[in-house]
């Protein structure tokens, strides 16, 4: 088998998180993620393609196939590249691997916008951000001859690949002690079902603002969004006229990158998921008191012990001698059920801050914005993905019901806050 460094495995198992998703996803949907850069100039789909090739030798981990083996999914390593298409209205539909040449995620350009749709077999938030930066940081090194420095998460195109970088960092950081998963079941965002469209709403906000709100209340710029979401949540549950003692949990699934805890250079999935919320059967929460509640949800749940226990659950159910011997047909039926029983159950939705997105001087009067856009969830109608980059925090929330009540009392209530919304939509004629 062909691969271009002779060091770089043909083939890699799953990641730890990596395991679910290739048993949960159904012919109309899988789990993506999308990062984008916007340039000051048109793309060059040529020069993006050459730009590609030497990005994808530099991270092999990105080149992979998906493939069925008889015990376990595992990835396999692909040459050549996939090819470079036109941006679509609509993000994030399902990859279907016979037109990507195998490959799991995708490159789409629109104008001056580079965006890459990534299948989460691969990678997550971080990693995928990091493959971007050294794509863009590549392209224009070869379009205007730019001296981009390899700083601020931009590789070096000319080293060669790093083993850290494909390890499985939940296996090698697992405590011995494990958690109970046990959550109830969270309020459901209903609407009239649009599957053929993916809304994507953005809210472009002066960052300085929201963190000045943020900070005066002695919480985070994440937990001070996660709070205004579930305000809006909670909301839309009140008004829907069902009984008080009938109202579900509103919770927010947040994703928790661990390489802030630990030492790690993986560019695969190394995230974790913590679910703050409120239990609106107790009473009418005030913003202050849905803040605090997640500002201590956060606290307690994001502290290293806790997270080595919660990775130690995870890994233990892969490392269990039974389900390890048993066929992939049978994993994956065990595999489908836990995600349809669990899966987006527990949260009413999710908000997925990748954080500040920095590039060096050199490369920032090149690229204008960055947009990180979550694909559609399986059962969750609506989620919220956010960046700041420069002076601006850009929020995409993304829907597939025709109703826009979520986002509306979201950025409704920014406004009241005194904060500058700036709204775009992909709905626009």
């Amino acid at each position: 088998m062909k691969h271009s460094h002779s060091e770089f495995p043909p083939y890699m198992k799953l990641d730890n998180a990596a395991k679910i998703y290739p048993a949960a996803r159904r012919r109309n949907w899988m789990a993506l993620f999308r990062v984008s850069a916007t340039l000051s100039d048109p793309v060059d789909p040529a020069v993006l393609s050459t730009a590609l090739s030497r990005v994808l030798k530099r991270l092999p981990g990105f080149a992979q196939s998906l493939k069925r083996g008889l015990f376990w999914y595992y990835l396999e390593h692909n040459d050549g590249l996939p090819d470079i298409t036109p941006d679509v209205a609509n993000p994030c539909v399902r990859l279907i691997p016979k037109e990507n040449r195998g490959f799991q995620f995708r490159v789409r350009y629109y104008n001056r916008r580079i965006a890459v749709e990534f299948f989460h077999v691969l990678t997550d938030g971080t990693g995928g951000m990091i493959f971007l930066k050294t794509l863009v940081a590549e392209y224009l090194r070869l379009k205007y001859n730019a001296g981009i420095p390899c700083t601020d998460g931009i590789l070096d195109c000319g080293e060669s690949p790093r083993p850290g970088e494909t390890e499985d960092a939940y296996l090698k950081y697992a405590g011995s002690v494990t958690r109970s998963r046990s959550e109830k079941n969270a309020f459901y965002i209903k609407g009239t079902e649009d599957p053929d469209d993916v809304h994507i709403v953005t809210g472009l906000i002066p960052v300085a603002e929201v963190l000045e709100r943020a900070h005066a209340r002695g919480v985070t710029l994440t937990e001070y969004l996660t709070a205004v979401l579930i305000l809006a949540i909670d909301g839309i549950q009140r008004r829907s006229g069902v009984r008080r003692c009938h109202m579900k949990p509103v919770k927010i699934n947040v994703p928790i990158n661990l390489r802030r805890f630990y030492p790690t250079e993986t560019l695969r999935n190394f995230a974790i998921y913590v679910n703050p919320g409120i239990d609106p059967r107790l009473g009418t929460y005030s913003f202050d008191e849905i803040l605090r509640a997640v500002h201590h949800h956060m606290g307690a749940e994001v502290e290293e012990k806790l997270l080595n226990a919660r990775i130690a659950t995870n890994v233990r159910t892969e490392l269990n001698p039974i389900l390890r011997a048993a066929p992939l047909f049978v994993k994956n039926i065990a595999m489908k059920l836990t995600f349809n029983m669990v899966g987006d159950r527990k949260t009413s939705s999710s908000l997925s801050n990748i954080g500040v997105v920095r590039v060096p001087p050199e490369m920032e009067k090149y690229v204008r914005r960055f947009d990180f856009i979550l694909g559609p969830l399986s059962r969750n109608r609506v989620v919220l993905a956010a960046l700041s980059y420069r002076d601006t925090l850009v929020l995409n929330f993304t829907r597939t019901i025709r109703e826009s009540m979520v986002e509306r009392d979201f950025f409704r209530f920014l406004v009241r806050e005194g904060i500058h919304v700036t709204i775009e939509s992909n709905n626009q004629p």
